[in-house]
């Protein structure tokens, strides 16, 4: 959990209004829609008892003449729009046993979490609207999946101690550990999605066990290679080795992940080339302290990513690390726990000011889905990423063309992910969802016009699918 709250009167009101309501309603709820691409948009509900599911859709609000249904019954509904046009308005309603879904009420913020315009808000259950984007232009080169906040070890979810109302959410007993129920189903549907490289921007582990973090490595050596097909870099849950009588020594996140040689060796921040793609790996917590506070970098690591980023301005360059630079528009307040120390965010933004090539930065951290462009830098997407470990659960895919590229946010859609990520909406009293799942369409869902035509993708050979079952 990246944030305490100290509430005032009227958000501790609407606490215990979100918290009074049955979490296991039969009635259609928690309408979101999840992903928005040139052809595709993925829209998911919840019904709280087994029915069937259906979402009709159209070109005009009076002529919903098309159907996409699951095929099967289900409490946790996942329905894909396919074959969709670039460019097009479409109006849809989501349905169970003839009842239209609600959309997740996100009034805490200026948000939408069902469509592109506010078309069928102040009815019960729309229509809504989206408008597909058109593709990024050019020949698709290749797909990264970004992704963090995976918590191996952790027991629950939205725990911050001193705050009554913020308790946390466990696993129904009896069912697997909920953050390799997310990771193995990370994995699966990064695969399903075309994606070639996975990027894990952080918190690979609740508090840097070893045992966790070799599960950790277990789990994502199922998406392929590491320092080849996939790249982790260490957030704040993973910081170095505890030391003591009844703790481990060493510097457990580099022997499970080695950046560098052998386990333990060198830095845990790099670069690597992709054909053409620079992929810079930040290390955000190389810093002493027990987890709490700013991101930091080392003076010797802020001065290797000022020079390597000089020395390649002109390359396309994506920037991966846990912390991010910046936490805008939060409804929760803001500590100086959630980003990297302000100095060198600054630092780091006047990098990218000169270096044209860079066009993306990752982080992870405040487990939410939130696009920033900075006027500092208006040429790079600052995007943070919603957890994989818990609502929304999932990765963001990055497609890359060679006119530019889109970001798109999935949600885990194995059996056992949907109910997990149902569970844990009900964090910070139910209002999880008016911070992580993105204010609008557009925090988890753009397209960016530029010219990455310099990228020669690589083909390497993964392996089949391990770690799945």
């Amino acid at each position: 959990m990246p944030c305490c709250l100290a509430a005032p009167h009227a958000l501790l009101r609407t606490l215990l209004h979100s918290s009074a309501r049955a979490p296991d309603a039969a009635s259609p709820v928690n309408l979101e829609l999840v992903t928005l691409t040139e052809d595709l948009a993925v829209i998911t509900w919840h019904t709280g008892v087994e029915s069937e599911g259906e979402v009709v859709y159209g070109t005009h609000p009076a002529r919903l003449n098309r159907t996409a249904s699951e095929g099967r019954d289900t409490a946790h509904h996942h329905v894909e729009l396919t074959d969709l046009e670039p460019g097009q308005t479409y109006y849809y309603q989501a349905r169970s046993r003839g009842t239209a879904a609600t959309p997740t009420p996100l009034h805490l913020v200026k948000g939408n979490a069902v469509g592109t315009s506010l078309y069928g808000f102040g009815s019960h259950g729309g229509p809504y609207s989206f408008t597909t984007p058109q593709p990024p232009p050019g020949r698709h080169l290749l797909s990264i999946a970004l992704c963090n906040d995976l918590h191996l070890g952790e027991t629950t979810a939205g725990l911050v101690t001193g705050v009554p109302m913020m308790r946390g959410i466990s696993q129904r007993l009896g069912l697997g550990p909920y953050p390799e129920v997310m990771g193995r189903a990370l994995v699966e549907e990064a695969h399903r999605r075309g994606a070639g490289q996975l990027l894990a921007a952080g918190d690979i582990s609740a508090g840097g066990a070893p045992g966790d973090l070799a599960e950790a490595r277990r789990l994502l050596d199922g998406f392929g290679v590491h320092g080849r097909d996939y790249f982790v870099v260490r957030g704040n849950h993973d910081r170095r080795g505890r030391h003591g009588p009844q703790g481990w020594r060493g510097d457990t996140f580099l022997d499970a992940f080695p950046a560098h040689g052998g386990p333990g060796d060198g830095p845990a921040y790099f670069a690597r080339d992709l054909g053409g793609l620079r992929i810079l790996g930040l290390d955000t917590y190389e810093k002493r302290g027990n987890g709490a506070g700013s991101g930091g970098l080392s003076d010797e690591q802020l001065a290797w990513f000022r020079a390597d980023v000089r020395a390649h301005k002109d390359q396309p360059t994506v920037v991966f690390g846990h912390h991010p630079l910046t936490v805008r528009n939060s409804p929760f307040p803001v500590t100086s726990g959630q980003r990297l120390n302000r100095r060198q965010a600054r630092t780091i933004l006047d990098a990218y000011a000169a270096a044209p090539g860079v066009f993306l930065h990752h982080a992870g951290h405040t487990h939410r889905n939130k696009r920033t462009v900075l006027p500092q830098a208006r040429h790079v997407t600052l995007q943070e990423v919603g957890a994989v470990k818990e609502y929304p659960g999932g990765f963001c895919l990055l497609r890359i063309h060679t006119g530019g590229y889109a970001l798109n946010y999935y949600k885990a859609s194995s059996g056992p992910a949907r109910e997990w990520s149902e569970r844990s909406r009900r964090v910070a009293a139910g209002l999880w969802p008016q911070y992580a799942l993105g204010r609008s369409v557009r925090d988890r869902n753009s397209v960016v016009v530029r010219d990455l035509s310099g990228i020669t993708p690589t083909v390497t050979r993964r392996p089949a699918l391990r770690g799945a079952a």
